[in-house]
């Protein structure tokens, strides 16, 4: 492939190791090639470089599998989900997983990415539902501006969230940024 094929969320091969593009911007000055600007995140280890690829460079997709795959639990040892077609477990480490933690209950869907048949990383549904387990009563006359206050949620993630969020309520959090995007109505 070629950097015109480069896209978001496309995993390649770089110095032999898988990494994911999580930000791309295409360059082009007058009377130069194109370039294209990248953020890349190693899929294995998390570690974030910046890398710019020339006009005409190769670039080799990464060998890689997913699978639907449902949270189990989390523990000492790691964090525990188990594959929906073939329900065997699958183990990944807390190091792995530990920015991911807050954001998965019981029974969530997420995507296992498997380079070379091994499980490397987990990739969560960019919106997930969670209730709101505490937050403070509103206060009358804080309704002027973009007003917020902190509530806890069932996963124990604290967020800012609108002054009408009320306790028992569920309400979406953006897993990229972990902040609040609305209110689900049932």
């Amino acid at each position: 492939m070629d950097i015109s094929d480069l896209k978001l969320g496309t995993i390649l091969m770089y110095n032999n190791e898988p990494w994911q593009i999580i930000w791309s911007n295409r360059m082009r000055t007058a009377q130069r090639k194109p370039v294209m600007q990248t953020k890349l995140k190693n899929i294995i280890t998390g570690k974030v470089i910046e890398y710019s690829f020339k006009f005409g460079e190769k670039v080799e997709e990464a060998d890689v599998t997913r699978e639907k795959a449902s949270f189990l639990y989390a523990d000492t040892d790691g964090t525990h989900f188990m594959n929906q077609e073939s329900f065997e477990t699958v183990d990944m480490p807390l190091d792995v997983t530990e920015d991911q933690i807050q954001f998965l209950k019981e029974g969530f869907e997420v995507q296992i990415v498997r380079f070379n048949n091994k499980p490397v990383s987990v990739e969560l549904p960019i919106k997930v539902p969670l209730k709101v387990v505490e937050a403070p009563p509103d206060t009358k006359g804080n309704s002027g501006g973009n007003v917020t206050k902190p509530v806890k949620l069932e996963t124990g993630l604290t967020v800012d969230v609108p002054m009408f969020i009320k306790e028992g309520e569920t309400i979406r959090i953006d897993t990229r940024t972990g902040e609040y995007i609305e209110r689900v109505t049932s």
